[in-house]
């Protein structure tokens, strides 16, 4: 596993010398489930947002909502 050297505020290394306390083995294990959390929740804004845009455009184009609903009345029951 590779290392780095990375800068922390205080408060940072204080949550972070609690690893125990929140059921970590060490404080690599912390931040790398820290990262792995951020990342999904990075994917879940970027899907949440997409899914907004597709729905703005449904909402304000005529021609999309008419042809999403002559998709959906094609597919079999």
């Amino acid at each position: 596993m590779k290392q780095v050297k990375v800068g922390l505020d205080e408060s940072h290394v204080r949550l972070l010398e609690q690893f125990k306390r929140f059921g970590f083995k060490d404080k690599s294990e912390m931040v790398r489930f820290a990262l792995d959390l951020y990342v999904k929740d990075m994917a879940n804004r970027r899907l949440r947002e997409s899914a907004a845009l597709y729905a703005q455009v449904y909402e304000e184009d005529a021609e999309t909502r008419e042809w999403m609903k002559a998709n959906t009345a094609e597919r079999p029951s």
